[in-house]
């Protein structure tokens, strides 16, 4: 048995596979060693992996991660290390390797991460060639639920959008107008709570304005990203809820600036199953 996780700045998906086969998924918080300690991510592997015995049943682990860089992944390797032994196979490596890999396989291409977070990159069917620098959801992350979050939260307080329509979200999702400045300047993860508003936003998306700031954002996430690459190829292909869910408005984006998008996906995880069973 192997499991592959993939780990977002959000949830994590571990999935344990057996022949090729999924036989159990476990959800868990977002793993991301920029933003959490050495000591709380163990903890959260360890509630995963509580119910296993581990030592008979498990032969490798391909964790997959935001903030996994090669700087950082080491300190996910080793709160691995720490709840299973090393007596297993244990591969650390950025949520993006694992999106170019489940999208692509050992095809090269440009794969692009729309989630709470966004990225992109040129993969040459093995390793990332280039990769242009997220920047996170401050200065960078064109097209991300966190990002569409901002702009979608800040036009409403800033009464772009309507009394009517900043009364109804604010009773919706249960918050104050300082409720909403405490959540993004003073409380963690301000990424995760703007991008909750997604569900608001896409309940809402008929409206002219909020439409608007979805397809602005995925313009500059093609602008400022994938237009970067100046590699040959026709394989431009997105992973992550916010792709998936919003396909409709970025594949329009997508045709207004004479890109074609071979594949959109939720979830690099069945592609990430083949991959590994694979070779």
């Amino acid at each position: 048995m192997i499991v592959i996780a993939d780990s977002g700045s959000t949830k994590t998906k571990w999935c344990f596979v057996e022949d090729g086969i999924i036989i159990k998924c476990i959800n868990s918080k977002g793993i991301n060693p920029y933003f959490e300690s050495k000591e709380k991510i163990t903890q959260e592997i360890k509630l995963v992996f509580s119910e296993f015995d581990i030592a008979n049943k498990i032969s490798a682990i391909y964790f997959y991660g935001a903030g996994c860089t090669p700087e950082k992944k080491e300190i996910v390797k080793c709160c691995l290390l720490e709840v299973v032994g090393d007596n297993i196979l244990i591969e650390v490596n950025s949520d993006l390797l694992g999106a170019a890999r489940a999208l692509f396989g050992k095809e090269n291409g440009i794969a692009c991460i729309l989630g709470t977070g966004s990225n992109s990159c040129y993969y040459n069917g093995e390793t990332i060639d280039k990769n242009i620098s997220p920047l996170g959801f401050i200065l960078g992350d064109e097209g991300s639920g966190a990002v569409i979050g901002r702009l979608f939260v800040g036009s409403l307080l800033k009464n772009q959008l309507g009394e009517e329509f900043k009364i109804k979200f604010l009773s919706e999702c249960n918050l104050s107008h300082e409720e909403i400045i405490d959540r993004v300047y003073r409380q963690p993860f301000p990424n995760r709570f703007l991008a909750s508003f997604s569900h608001f936003i896409y309940k809402h998306i008929d409206n002219p304005s909020v439409y608007n700031i979805v397809f602005e954002s995925f313009r500059e996430f093609f602008i400022r990203n994938v237009m970067q690459y100046d590699y040959q190829t026709n394989n431009i292909a997105f992973i992550g809820s916010i792709a998936y869910y919003y396909k409709d408005i970025l594949s329009e984006v997508a045709k207004s600036l004479n890109i074609s998008i071979t594949k959109i996906e939720s979830s690099p995880i069945n592609g990430l199953v083949k991959f590994h069973s694979d070779f």
